[in-house]
């Protein structure tokens, strides 16, 4: 299990119940392996956002418009979905998108 927080903004949180910031136990894929920005969304898609996943998720990735932070690093400086994630690390999704 690796423990997580997760934090939505931008209004991804509308997605969550509104709820803006996640404590969350992540059970990992298998023993002794690690946790990968894709398995998290994958994740994320299944227990946490209540409605419209469509909204946050295009495919197996986030729609184009939702910045994600890994530790206060974009990830495309990281791997995006490649990304493997660490113990206790934070995980951003911000909407840059917003409607009218």
């Amino acid at each position: 299990i690796m423990h997580l927080t997760l934090e939505f903004g931008g209004g991804l949180e509308l997605l969550c119940d509104s709820v803006k910031i996640h404590e969350v136990n992540v059970d990992l894929p298998e023993e002794g392996q690690k946790l990968s920005m894709k398995q998290l969304l994958s994740w994320v898609r299944t227990n946490l956002i209540k409605e419209r996943p469509d909204m946050f998720m295009k495919g197996d990735t986030v729609r184009p418009g939702v910045l994600v932070l890994v530790n206060d690093c974009d990830w495309e400086l990281c791997g995006q979905l490649e990304t493997v994630l660490e113990e206790r690390d934070v995980v951003v999704f911000i909407s840059t998108l917003h409607g009218g």
